[in-house]
């Protein structure tokens, strides 16, 4: 050895090689081994190097013996790692003198090693760049019989390699090896599928280092082919993971399962990896983005945590927020597509929901993925922000009711609240920016509605009250702008906080800080939002010994709370903080209208909550209407209206709202009544309270008995509102008269309320309440008639008085009480027409207040459950109603305009239903057993079979409704019992027997009325068109509405006779158009599911292409789907076909047929456009089905189109009428339906896409070689023709009379020829 490196330093080469020549194979093996085991083995390869020439036999055959001795020597493990470095190192450099042979021979010891799993420590490994690269650069080496060039040697070798078995130990060597090789794309494409196979056999902790690995690769190329293959892997872990975890107990044993922490932190540190591979690789990035715009189908949880990851990124940040936003649009509005059409759900594989996946992201970022959390937290805001409810006219919230989230954009905001709420329970960094962003929306977005993040604020108080009180100082900053928000978003932020407030002091004092400023805010609502909040206060802290139980409804854990809430808030310290702030509210009365009355509807609730602080609240009230009650007892009328009313400049507004007043006293009085009654035999009151009691008490019904005995005796001119007074809102004294007579009849209201109560049945006191409602109901005519008369909008009957409970028991025992000792006393009311019809006006007109807003006034307006029991109630009677007295009973002899008793009740349950579905969808069970009037009662228990039940109750009405004949139907019955009908329907399982038998029914309805009631037609057809659609594809309904429809309207060519079909009686002359209309509509429907079909079919088509094995199978489920599209196609153009040749009246009728036409031929244009693409990623032959598709549009639709342009802009509809009354009328219609069309663009539309669709076919044509353009006609040169008829006979108008000289600059087209003709 030392001989060796002595020679090499001496110079002395011509020694050196004698030296080495004597030396045996063996022995050179025993040097270098030696020599490496000690460290010093550098000198020595040096040497022996520098005495194997390259130019003899013997030096080249002694290098790569040196070569072939030293790979597997560092391979072995036996070095340090240093020595080994060297050694490569040394060979590196020696490389290119090797011969082109021994190169081989070196590369062919290598693909063997790796083959058979011998470069287990890869240290070597970074010769074989070198190697290759020298091959790459031979001219020529031997290769079995012949001879390669270098390049396509090293193709061969590199083709080998990645073909062979690698051990799963070196594929992370490996890959880095390949980074140094020169490599074509094809071989780097190669290379990529194998190292992505090998991920499967990997251990899951060696993954992370491979991802680097392959990310340094893919700067060569493959990017999108390495981004692929990862997340493909870790989706099919997750799925793994998943499938495990449901069948956890019932799998093998054997099964390999992953610790699913191991498994989320390995995705975490691989997220890392590409975030950071794509900062340094911006193009990396953009492929990263591509991949996800086509279609969201590829997206995985893996996806999103890592779309969120590379949103912190400034550049990506918007792309990708858009990204996940049109993601998650456009899998709710998928979803929302297939579920209501049954064609689709028949066709289609289940959808992907990228709103589950968001949410398992947010549930696998426990796992210390802190970089995906700030991503979730963006997310939850925007689309929160984009798709919250948005402000209407008025600033009015045009979405719907909260609660339900039913479309796609409701569902998103919905998603975004999930995400933050799920995020703040989980992840504390997180808590203090989401809380911030949240209370600083609620205060900054005055101008649009923020229910939605009210909603979100108050889950965050119920589900974690301890973590927001650790941030209670924001929520007390929020509280100062109080009194500058809007008043919705106050109380929703006060109901919110309301459990907070019993266990944080500061919170509670900086609360009644800010109240008391804003009881003297200048706005208006900001003393809104004072009474609000100390409302709330009083509900919320009980004095000892309140009887009603209603226990604040936030349990708060923690024990050092529960020491401080009893330590501090005992019942004493509550009752004098509640007397102070009732000191504050006694203010309030000599404020406002508005403020005055928020606080008469709130001090019901809060005595019901909080009954010690009855004494205080009723001395208030009877203090307040002693102001405007005449104690005088002989004086007329009982009431001062004079002090109700204020005057500023020449406007009136009303000052205090009496009627509320008066109804607020009698409704605390009659609870405490109630409650003493009950509490009596045991109360252990002493006996102060019980005289302070009683002295109010009797006082107040002193007070309102002679109110009532007063108020019958009361004409109308005691109030200065007589037939003849001024009730026009233009005037100050209108306005005055106006706010009196609503006033009145307010009192009146109560009144009625008070005394039907105290009445106990008595026959005296109920004939008192007819008095009291005939002086009502003569008012309510006078102002009725007076409002109509007058040019300004008749205004809305006030809202009734009568509390949601006392109208649910009036019409109970109006219609349903049978007992014996009450009948007497009842027929009194029951004999006046009048008081029921306002009874069931009252029903309707509360429930409606309930659909619109949610809550109705009054008591127990505020309170969901009550309000539900009392609809019960009301449906029940109602139902009971109208089913057993039948609606001829009343209308003998009755020809009035307005609606009977059995419509009224009719539009109540129609309202009862929409509401409860849209309020309490999960109780409709409830209500309909509450429904009793099951004769042959249905099985309780099957919600379905009890709807059903009264499906068939409102049918069997309706068929009796249609059995008559024409002159007894009521059309507007028929239409309520249609929308009852349509409602119920949503209830049922559109894969149940029932909803078949329902739709089934409903065809046979169609097909056997013929009323010419177009209203009613559209109520009927509308309703068939829902159910059919959930039942099968309508295409073939719409096929036979479109012969009706054509056989009853008449051809375009009068000469022509059209065969007189009718497979519907229900279209006839007079609905035709209606019915029309509402096929058109259907049509626009099937179009948007079919042009759906053909995106998602394209998009399939992109993901086959560089996708890989599943094209076979997808080609199958293609056909299907393309079948039926041709099928849906090939059905509407011939429903079409009919609908073009009806002779139409002109209007919307067609204006719309024009729309639906040019529709179509954009739909059949992308349908081209698809083939067009098919036959580029895989040529074949068309489908015989699409080939006749194109022949039925060119021989049938395209010319029919040109000759109905022609019929609509001639204006030739008036069907031949020779009345010149009729001709003038026509003529009319015809100036404006020609301006509507020329204004609307409809026919250059229709005209540009059928020539935009035969564009598109000469292109398939030339593509798939075949001549689909055979079946075109020529098209109309339209901008010049003429009519040889219209010519003559114009000629002979002319010689006949000379009258006309120019017609106006709007003449139709087609009467152009006609002018000129005349010049000459």
């Amino acid at each position: 050895m030392d001989k060796i490196v002595s020679l090499s330093d001496e110079d002395s080469t011509t020694e050196l090689q004698k030296y080495l020549s004597s030396l045996t194979n063996d022995k050179l093996i025993t040097v270098i081994t030696n020599s490496a085991l000690k460290g010093k083995v550098g000198a020595v390869i040096k040497g022996i190097l520098k005495g194997s020439p390259t130019n003899s036999t013997e030096g080249s055959n002694r290098r790569l013996f040196v070569y072939q001795h030293c790979i597997p020597l560092c391979e072995s493990g036996d070095l340090q790692t240093e020595v080994a470095a060297d050694i490569i190192g040394l060979l590196m450099l020696e490389t290119h003198a090797l011969s082109g042979p021994s190169l081989a021979q070196l590369a062919a010891l290598f693909v063997d090693a790796i083959k058979v799993g011998k470069m287990g420590s890869g240290k070597s490994l970074e010769l074989f760049p070198t190697i290759l690269t020298a091959l790459a650069a031979c001219e020529t080496l031997s290769y079995g019989k012949g001879e390669l060039s270098g390049e396509e040697y090293k193709k061969q070798l590199i083709n080998s390699l990645c073909s062979s078995r690698w051990d799963p130990q070196c594929v992370i060597h490996l890959t880095t090896m390949f980074r140094d090789v020169p490599m074509s794309s094809e071989e780097l494409q190669f290379l990529v599928e194998k190292v992505l196979r090998m991920f499967t056999k990997m251990d899951l902790q060696e993954i992370p280092p491979l991802v680097y690995q392959l990310l340094l690769l893919s700067a060569k190329g493959c990017k999108k082919q390495v981004l692929d293959g990862i997340t493909s892997y870790f989706k099919d872990q997750d799925i793994r993971q998943e499938e495990e975890q449901k069948h956890g107990e019932s799998l093998d044993l054997e099964v390999q399962s992953i610790p699913q922490d191991q498994l989320r932190h390995v995705e975490g540190t691989v997220i890392l990896h590409i975030v950071f591979a794509i900062r340094l690789d911006h193009e990396l990035g953009r492929e990263f983005l591509k991949s996800f715009k086509t279609s969201y189908g590829d997206l995985c949880p893996f996806s999103v945590a890592l779309l969120l990851s590379v949103a912190r990124i400034q550049r990506y940040e918007e792309q990708v927020f858009d990204l996940l936003k049109g993601g998650v649009i456009k899998s709710f509005k998928d979803e929302q597509l297939q579920q209501g059409s049954k064609f689709l759900q028949g066709l289609l594989l289940g959808n992907c929901s990228v709103a589950q996946m968001i949410l398992d992201t947010v549930k696998n970022s426990v796992f210390g993925w802190d970089h995906v959390t700030q991503g979730l937290v963006q997310l939850g805001f925007f689309l929160m922000d984009t798709f919250g409810p948005k402000p209407g006219p008025f600033g009015k919230s045009t979405d719907g009711p909260l609660g339900v989230a039913r479309t796609p954009t409701q569902q998103a905001c919905k998603l975004g609240r999930q995400v933050l709420l799920q995020g703040f329970k989980m992840h504390e960094p997180i808590r203090g920016e989401i809380l911030e962003q949240v209370l600083n929306r609620l205060v900054t977005k005055t101008a649009s509605p923020v229910s939605h993040y009210l909603e979100l604020f108050s889950d965050i108080a119920v589900s974690a009250p301890m973590i927001l009180l650790e941030s209670s100082s924001k929520v007390i900053e929020t509280f100062d702008n109080l009194s500058y928000l809007p008043l919705t978003t106050v109380q929703g932020l006060l109901k919110a906080v309301q459990p907070l407030l019993k266990v944080s002091m500061s919170l509670k004092d900086a609360l009644i800080l800010v109240l008391r400023k804003a009881m003297f805010s200048s706005q208006l609502d900001g003393r809104k939002s004072a009474v609000t909040g100390f409302l709330l206060l009083l509900k919320n802290f009980k004095v000892l010994g309140s009887l009603a139980s209603s226990q604040c409804s936030q349990a708060v854990s923690s024990s050092q709370v529960q020491v401080d809430v009893h330590s501090r808030y005992n019942s004493a310290a509550n009752e004098a903080f509640c007397l102070e702030i009732l000191s504050s509210l006694r203010r309030c009365l000599g404020q406002q209208a508005d403020v005055r009355l928020m606080l008469y509807e709130g001090f019901y609730d809060v005595l019901r909550r909080n009954s010690q602080l009855a004494s205080s609240i009723m001395q208030t009230l009877l203090l307040q209407l002693r102001r405007y009650y005449e104690p005088e007892q002989d004086l007329l009328p009982p009431v001062k209206l004079e002090p109700c009313i204020t005057a500023h400049g020449d406007q009136v507004y009303l000052q205090e709202p009496l009627a509320h007043l008066v109804s607020c006293t009698v409704h605390c009085l009659l609870w405490l009544q109630n409650m003493r009654q009950s509490a009596h035999p045991n109360a252990g009151d002493s006996d102060d309270d019980e005289e302070e009691e009683e002295g109010y008490q009797s006082d107040l019904q002193t007070l309102l008995e002679s109110t009532t005995r007063r108020m019958i005796k009361c004409e109308l001119e005691d109030f200065e509102l007589d037939k003849s007074a001024e009730f026009s809102m233009g005037s100050s004294v209108g306005v005055k008269n106006n706010i009196y007579a609503v006033l009145v009849m307010g009192v009146y209201e109560v009144l009625m309320e008070y005394n039907f109560i105290k009445a106990n049945y008595n026959k005296s006191h109920f004939e008192e309440i007819i008095e009291l409602f005939s002086r009502y109901h003569k008012l309510s005519e006078i102002l009725k008639e007076k409002s109509g008369k007058g040019r300004l909008p008749s205004h809305k009957t006030p809202r009734s008085l009568l509390s949601m409970g006392f109208i649910s028991t009036l019409i109970t025992v109006l219609f349903r009480d049978n007992s014996q000792s009450r009948e007497e006393a009842l027929s009194v009311l029951r004999s006046n027409g009048e008081f029921v019809r306002y009874a069931l006006s009252v029903v309707v007109q509360k429930i409606q207040q309930l659909e619109e807003t949610g809550h109705t006034d009054g008591p127990d307006g505020q309170n969901p459950d009550r309000t539900f029991r009392f609809l019960c109630d009301m449906t029940s009677v109602l139902m009971w109603r109208y089913t057993n007295i039948p609606s001829v009973v009343e209308e003998a002899g009755k020809k009035e305009k307005r609606s009977s008793l059995a419509q009224l009740c009719l539009e109540g349950l129609l309202r009862i239903f929409t509401t409860s579905q849209q309020r309490y969808p999960d109780k409709m069970a409830q209500l309909f057993s509450a429904m009793d009037i099951a004769q042959d009662d249905p099985e309780q228990d099957d919600a379905t079979e009890m709807n059903y039940f009264y499906i068939r109750q409102f049918q069997r009405a309706l068929f009796t409704q249609l059995s008559g004949g024409e002159e007894d139907f009521n059309s507007k019955e028929a239409q309520l019992l249609v929308s009852i009908l349509s409602v119920l329907s949503r209830q049922l399982n559109p894969s149940s027997k029932q909803f078949v038998q329902m739709t089934t029914w409903t065809v046979k309805i169609c097909k056997e009325t013929s009323f010419e009631d177009s209203a009613f037609c559209k109520g009927l057809l509308s309703l068939l068109f829902n159910l059919h659609v959930l039942y099968k594809s309508p295409v073939s309904l719409l096929l036979e509405l479109s012969q009706d429809i054509h056989s009853k309207l008449g051809d375009i060519d009068q000469e022509v006779e059209v065969e007189n079909q009718s497979h519907f009686a229900i279209v006839n002359m007079k609905t035709a158009t209606a019915a029309a209309l509402l096929v058109l509509s259907q049509v626009d429907r099937v179009l948007d599911e079919v042009d759906w079909l053909i995106a998602t079919k394209k998009n399939q088509t992109v993901s086959d292409k560089f996708g890989t094995g599943e094209a076979t199978q997808a080609a199958d489920q293609q056909d299907a789907v393309e079948k039926a599209v041709t099928l849906q196609l090939g059905t509407l153009l011939t429903a079409l076909n009919e609908l073009v040749q009806t002779a139409h009246l002109p209007g919307t009728c067609t204006l719309s047929l024009l729309r639906e036409l040019s529709r179509t031929y954009t739909t059949l244009t992308t349908l081209v456009k698809y083939y067009i693409q098919r036959c580029a990623s895989r040529p074949g032959a068309l489908p015989a089905r699409f080939e006749k598709l194109i022949k039925l549009s060119g021989s049938h639709l395209t010319p029919q189109c040109y000759i109905f342009i022609t019929f609509a802009q001639s204006g030739d509809m008036s069907g031949g009428a020779d009345d010149k009354k009729k001709k003038r009328r026509n003529e009319v219609n015809i100036a404006a339906s020609a301006k509507l069309l020329r204004e609307t663009k409809a026919i250059p539309n229709l005209i540009f896409s059928i020539e935009q669709y035969e564009k598109y076919l000469i292109a398939l044509s030339k593509k798939s070689k075949v001549n689909l353009m055979q079946y075109m006609k020529l098209s109309t040169s339209r901008d010049f023709r003429i009519n040889a008829a219209t010519l003559d006979a114009a000629l002979q108008e002319q010689d006949c009379s000379q009258e006309e000289t120019t017609e106006s600059q709007d003449t139709e087209e087609t009467q152009e020829p006609k002018k000129k003709k005349r010049k000459k």
